[in-house]
């Protein structure tokens, strides 16, 4: 008997808002600098929601969204805010490390006080 296997899609796994914003918060926390990554993420959550329905909602044609956000587009920021509008996910910005700041330089000794050593 043949084993029949399909390819998964994370789609499939995306049924509440939660899940969505989880996944996009899960992205942007692994991307880096990998634009096209958080790209395709959208374009996974927007297929999730319906790509009919982001077309109306942002004003940008169904295709040239597939497009944007298939991973190989280069969306312009402009259209990546639409969407994130659309889809009712929000970015938000936090500090990556904690700050670090510059050690202190030691202080000199004053001449005084290296000949009172």
């Amino acid at each position: 008997m043949a084993l029949k296997l399909r390819k998964w899609d994370v789609v499939e796994e995306l049924k509440t808002d939660e899940d969505m914003a989880l996944y996009l918060d899960a992205a942007m926390a692994e991307a880096g600098d990998d634009a096209a990554f958080i790209a395709k993420v959208l374009g996974d959550i927007a297929r999730a929601r319906g790509m009919t329905q982001l077309a109306r909602d942002t004003g940008i044609g169904r295709e040239s969204l597939y497009k944007a956000l298939s991973g190989e587009g280069n969306p312009s920021f402009a259209t990546i805010l639409k969407v994130v509008h659309a889809l009712g996910v929000s970015l938000h910005a936090a500090p990556a490390t904690a700050p670090v700041k510059p050690p202190r330089p030691a202080r000199r000794k004053s001449a005084g006080e290296l000949a009172a050593a």
